[in-house]
């Protein structure tokens, strides 16, 4: 069995105080912490061993037994002159552990990850022979993530989309007026809490498909139509099309090109307030013959030297 150096493996030295004790746990939990290094085990072995440290280090009356106890710690593993005092030989196998904020180390580690040396000298135990054993901490479950792939209609139009999320099928409502890399939250909907704690919640990322007919600023709305030169120059009608179907405008003579008409409230819902809309803006470009019948070159050349 090897020895554990705890104040090394928190990177103190032995007079730390125990507000320092307790900066540099934090510091490295947060580092080596499961939820940020999921699927490495070399993180998942330091948060264990760091965790450990803390559990002696981060306690007064346990660390004033391990510093006694110091390097003649082969002398009590092997004569058990301690065992009254805390240090039970192999009696780890009725203590439960937390390693603080709510993490719960016999979730983490499957109840069995703690090093030889602190069974031995830290089992059951820990803390004084009479101390009952800790009650297992409540933990909130995990917080799941997905995307939602919506058509901009069905933005603007708001609906109801069924999720399977982790085996389990969930009804996803998604309000009118949703914007691109929007995240909605639904409460409750994560994973499973532990010893009676919180479910997680789950957190959609909308991901709005690009519509050829339309680019999306904010709540409005832009498109393009075209018009013959004989519409623009005369003015007349126009079919546009809208999130609502096609609707016609009316262009006044003499319309020239990259005109924008607006078309008001006939953008998209505000999220927030379903009521409200934005605007439609309406580009219109002219196209310019590319032949010319004879009569009609003939009647612009007269209107060419008319004007």
């Amino acid at each position: 069995m090897k020895y554990k150096d705890y104040y090394k493996i928190l990177g103190v030295n032995k007079k730390a105080s125990q507000a320092e004790i307790k900066k540099a746990y934090r510091k490295l939990a947060m580092k080596f912490h499961p939820d940020k290094n999921q699927g490495d085990a070399k993180a998942e072995e330091k948060f264990k061993e760091i965790s450990e440290a803390n559990e002696v280090l981060g306690n007064p009356e346990n660390r004033g037994k391990y510093d006694q106890m110091g390097a003649n710690w082969k002398h009590y593993e092997k004569n058990g002159a301690y065992a009254n005092q805390g240090y039970g030989h192999g009696q780890y196998g009725g203590s439960h552990y937390t390693a603080g904020d709510g993490v719960d180390l016999d979730d983490i580690l499957g109840g069995g990850g703690f090093s030889d040396f602190f069974k031995t000298f830290f089992g059951a135990g820990f803390g004084g022979s009479n101390q009952q054993p800790r009650q297992r901490r409540s933990q909130r479950g995990k917080d799941y993530k997905t995307r939602l792939d919506l058509t901009l209609l069905e933005a603007y139009q708001g609906t109801e989309r069924m999720l399977d999320i982790n085996g389990s099928t969930i009804k996803v409502k998604v309000g009118k007026g949703v914007k691109d890399g929007q995240k909605l939250r639904v409460r409750g909907k994560g994973g499973s809490g532990a010893s009676g704690g919180q479910q997680g919640d789950l957190y959609i990322m909308i991901n709005i498909l690009p519509d050829p007919r339309f680019k999306r600023r904010d709540n409005d709305l832009f498109t393009t139509v075209e018009t013959d030169l004989y519409t623009a120059v005369l003015g007349g009608k126009l079919t546009v099309e809208t999130m609502k179907g096609p609707v016609t405008i009316t262009v006044p003579t003499g319309t020239q090109n990259e005109k924008t008409f607006r078309l008001k409230n006939m953008g998209m819902p505000d999220y927030a307030h379903a009521a409200v809309n934005g605007n439609l803006f309406v580009k219109v470009y002219i196209k310019i013959p590319d032949k010319l019948r004879p009569e009609e070159r003939t009647l612009f050349e007269k209107l060419r030297d008319k004007n």
